[in-house]
């Protein structure tokens, strides 16, 4: 999740690789996805997909606004995120009350990589 902390803070979101509290808006969280591990034993070699999701929020504005603001959040961390990792679906916005009280638009990138551990 830190890689991909990494890749999208250079977008102007507030990056997380858990699960905030009170997120500050813009933000995207790296958060594990289900199914989260998907092993496959080779031999010696255990390969694992992991899966990921980065839940992505925006201020609620208009809904005209804040729909733009998301779309072009989502097309910014789609343009950063690193080789390696592969992008599935990208879910439709909906209104998200945080724990804090507030409302975001929010949506959801999924994302999965491949990780090789050799004994």
């Amino acid at each position: 999740r830190g890689a991909i902390k990494t890749a999208i803070s250079s977008v102007a979101v507030n990056p997380y690789d858990s699960v905030p509290e009170a997120p500050q808006v813009p933000f995207a969280a790296v958060v594990p996805n289900t199914p989260y591990l998907e092993p496959n034993l080779i031999g010696t070699s255990t390969r694992v997909k992991i899966n990921l999701v980065i839940t992505v929020g925006v201020a609620m504005y208009s809904n005209a606004a804040s729909l733009d603001n998301i779309e072009k959040l989502v097309m910014s961390i789609l343009a950063v995120i690193p080789q390696g990792y592969t992008v599935g679906s990208v879910s439709n916005p909906i209104p998200m009350t945080l724990a804090s009280g507030s409302e975001v638009l929010a949506c959801e990138i999924d994302i999965s990589t491949q990780y090789t551990q050799t004994n």
